[in-house]
């Protein structure tokens, strides 16, 4: 076959471009000994899909309600973009804080978060019957989202000291569970379950990974379970929820309006979705659209090809912090390989919960979907969580780069 020199030179130049773009996109390979990169590419990108997916549709599904409550369908999108900006500013700090400034501060960061969470039930400003947020001017603070980094840091902190104690004596495990009890009590008093059983959750999964005793877990998920059957029964407006997700058409007008809401927006998006922009339960039929059943939305826009890459997208982050952590775990750095891994537990059970109750699978808990419901403590709290799993990856690569130089 005749090679002409002109089309090789163009076709290896291409290549080599297109394969510096992939190197540059995914992360070049540990074993390159010429480029070594120190952070984690392919959950920036990750990361990036899902803030600019939100974005995108919490535009789309907040103008009815900013048209209603300011004049201005944007006025939704405005405010999620000054988080987004903050989350941005916030981030360029985070990133140069080391680990070891967060493990040295976690009681501190609890004490202050406990502290907040005590403000917020004397001055805080109620929405929908539940006192939650601290307002600072234009912005409203959420401590909810704050206690549950605070508490794992604080929770990673006590492992890393702990950890023998946890595995051989029950009072070890028990602790911690009792921090979190501390924290559970206030959050109840606002109030706010679902933050609750996302602390709870995550807290079992750490003591698990730390090697606790299964019968100790066996103990507190059956206390667990218990408590949260009486936290239920004790209120009315829980109880409704949970039998509205039993069957949400027996009162459709009533208590059961969310989900049937919800569930005809899934049914209207069927495979390629409405298209973006054409959702109809958005123009206020489906309450909280652009916040805690924005996953709805998605369904009835992009379908459920959308939904599909929405989750995919979502349980790639949560199995790269997985991975962040493990590899922290194997080279001693117990602090952040905890740390790591609790946020990808966080991060994953949040979205399934959000998930879960969008389509009908799991009561109505008003947990964001993270990264993607419009809301600014949450997303501030979530892009700095992704920032110490960075952190994280960065100093577990910088520790073997060093290794392996010195090898």
């Amino acid at each position: 076959m005749m090679r002409i020199p002109g089309i090789t030179l163009v076709s290896s130049l291409t290549g080599g471009v297109a394969n510096r773009l992939k190197d540059w996109v995914m992360g070049s390979k540990e074993s390159d000994a010429n480029v070594v990169v120190l952070y984690d590419r392919t959950l920036v990108w990750l990361t990036l899909g899902l803030a600019v997916l939100g974005f995108v549709m919490v535009t789309s599904a907040s103008m009815p309600i900013g048209q209603r409550m300011s004049n201005d369908p944007f006025y939704f999108a405005k405010r999620d973009a000054l988080y987004l900006g903050l989350a941005f500013l916030m981030s360029l700090v985070t990133l140069r804080i080391p680990m070891e400034v967060w493990q040295r501060y976690s009681n501190v960061m609890l004490l202050g978060t406990i502290a907040m969470l005590l403000v917020v039930l004397v001055v805080g400003s109620s929405v929908n019957g539940a006192s939650r947020w601290i307002a600072l001017g234009p912005l409203r603070i959420q401590p909810a989202e704050l206690s549950k980094l605070s508490l794992f840091c604080y929770l990673s902190s006590y492992l890393v000291r702990k950890v023998e104690e946890v595995r051989n004596n029950f009072w070890g495990f028990c602790k911690p569970m009792a921090v979190m009890v501390v924290l559970a009590v206030l959050l109840l008093a606002q109030p706010d379950l679902g933050t609750v059983i996302v602390l709870f959750v995550t807290t079992l999964a750490m003591l698990f990974l730390a090697g606790a005793k299964l019968w100790q877990f066996l103990a507190i998920i059956g206390s667990g379970m218990f408590a949260v059957v009486l936290l239920i029964i004790t209120e009315p407006y829980r109880i409704r929820r949970v039998t509205s997700f039993w069957n949400p058409w027996a009162d459709p007008f009533g208590s059961g309006y969310q989900l049937t809401q919800s569930l005809m927006a899934f049914g209207r998006g069927e495979l390629w979705g409405q298209g973006l922009g054409n959702s109809v339960q958005k123009l206020e039929y489906l309450p909280e659209a652009h916040t805690d059943f924005i996953f709805s939305i998605i369904g009835e826009e992009l379908g459920y090809i959308g939904v599909v890459l929405t989750l995919l997208m979502v349980f790639f982050v949560a199995f790269r912090a997985m991975s962040i952590g493990r590899r922290a775990l194997e080279i001693d750095q117990r602090f952040s390989g905890f740390l790591a891994c609790s946020i990808g537990v966080w991060f994953s059970f949040q979205a399934l919960v959000n998930a879960g109750a969008a389509a009908g699978m799991l009561p109505t808990k008003g947990l964001t979907l993270p990264l993607i419901s419009y809301g600014g403590s949450s997303l501030l709290i979530m892009s700095t969580a992704i920032v110490l799993l960075l952190r994280i990856d960065f100093e577990t690569r910088l520790a073997k780069a060093q290794a392996f130089s010195r090898g």
